[in-house]
């Protein structure tokens, strides 16, 4: 096994020193980047998408659950395999309480092509909670392009898509697929890819730390089991 190089503390604290230059650096360029991306234009979804779940039937709009956004997770569980994939299962082991997420205004969920009887027993031996869609009887994960066609067959690819709502209408801001996942999983990260981003004060553009009614993060974050619903 090749490990690091043996130092002194004392040349540790310096290489330390010099690789925080290039963290601080790269964490600058990420909040431009998440900048940039929130300046995205966005697209309305006026196709019906119709999925089942825990309560059956539900549109896209319902997936919201009431909230400003939505955080989808297309999660790779095709209708003939027998159980989702690994990755994507490592995936949503790393998600965090969603409470810190709602409390922002922003609902996630997962959405498979698996019928729903298929995604309800893996859910149960994975001990998950959060909630989980089929789009089994729809064109969602094609038209999200998380159900891909190559040379005749369909191909799945894990990925994650934003969406956005203001009153019954619904917009897609954000997708993003395979290695670019990477990274991804806590509250923060998850919020970086939506058009309201974390809801600080300071973050770019202005005006969007209180739009569509999503709640100010500047009360600070609390104990899951604190935040009012």
């Amino acid at each position: 096994m090749s490990l690091p190089e043996i130092v002194s503390r004392e040349q540790w604290r310096a290489a330390r020193a010099n690789l925080l230059i290039k963290e601080k650096a790269a964490m600058r360029a990420r909040d431009a980047l998440n900048a940039e991306r929130r300046r995205l234009p966005m697209v309305e979804v006026d196709k019906e998408y119709v999925f089942e779940g825990g309560d059956g039937k539900a549109t896209l709009y319902d997936l919201f659950e009431g909230r400003p956004q939505l955080v989808v997770h297309h999660f790779m569980f095709a209708p003939e395999w027998d159980a989702g994939c690994r990755n994507c299962s490592a995936f949503l082991d790393q998600i965090g309480h969603l409470a810190h997420l709602a409390a922002r205004g922003t609902t996630f969920a997962a959405v498979s092509r698996a019928p729903y009887t298929k995604i309800l027993p893996f859910k149960a031996r994975m001990g998950w909670t959060l909630p989980w869609y089929s789009s089994f009887a729809g064109d969602f994960n094609h038209d999200f392009e998380a159900t891909l066609e190559r040379d005749g067959e369909l191909v799945e690819r894990p990925g994650v898509s934003c969406f956005l709502r203001d009153g019954e209408r619904v917009w897609h801001t954000y997708s993003t697929y395979g290695r670019e996942l990477d990274g991804l999983g806590s509250t923060t990260s998850l919020l970086d890819l939506t058009a309201l981003g974390r809801q600080e004060e300071w973050e770019e553009p202005k005006g969007r730390a209180s739009s569509l009614g999503a709640p100010v993060s500047s009360a600070r974050v609390r104990y899951h089991d604190e935040y009012e619903d």
